[in-house]
């Protein structure tokens, strides 16, 4: 630029240099939307039969397969544990639940690295798939074949729903690595 004229990039340029993603928003937003997610009983949904899917489990899984080493192994235990609260399961199912998907999604994601959305999708299919089948048989439903014809709906809607809530997994992410911190 000759001398005497303003850069009309001055402002834009210094907007992105020496910026950086907030550590707090960063750690806290996904641990956030797990949360909300869990909140989901509480919605006024009146029902003879299960349908809704379990949205904080789908965005766990969400956050797992997008970002598989943000989260740490032992978060299934205190995700859970609020999970259980309003869940409406016996206490504890979802905290031994969520703790062993979260181990398990660890250790496949330490043999297959590499994978695409349909694999992921089939994963966490057949993840929600033994979620639910395993959480209704904690919840006392064992030789009661009425219950799981009547979870299929649920089954259904959560298997298809996993990729709403992956894909709003998505937009949190990019929210949450906005750069807003001066450094």
């Amino acid at each position: 630029m000759p001398a005497g004229f303003p850069d009309p990039f001055k402002g834009l340029i210094r907007q992105r240099i020496n910026r950086a993603p907030s550590p707090a928003i960063a750690t806290i937003l996904p641990w956030l939307l797990i949360v909300l997610g869990s909140l989901t009983p509480l919605w006024p949904v009146i029902a003879s039969a299960p349908v809704m899917p379990p949205l904080g489990f789908l965005f766990l899984l969400g956050w797992l397969h997008l970002r598989p080493g943000m989260l740490p192994v032992w978060a299934g235990l205190p995700l859970g544990l609020f999970d259980d609260l309003f869940s409406g399961q016996p206490f504890g199912s979802a905290v031994l639940l969520w703790s062993l998907v979260t181990i398990g999604m660890d250790y496949v994601e330490t043999r297959f690295p590499w994978r695409g959305f349909i694999q992921n999708w089939l994963v966490a299919s057949a993840v929600i798939v033994a979620y639910l089948l395993a959480a209704a048989w904690l919840a006392g439903a064992a030789g009661k074949p009425f219950i799981f014809a009547a979870m299929l709906p649920q089954i259904g809607i959560a298997v298809l729903a996993y990729p709403i809530a992956a894909q709003i997994v998505g937009l949190v992410d990019r929210l949450r690595l906005i750069p807003i911190r001066e450094l």
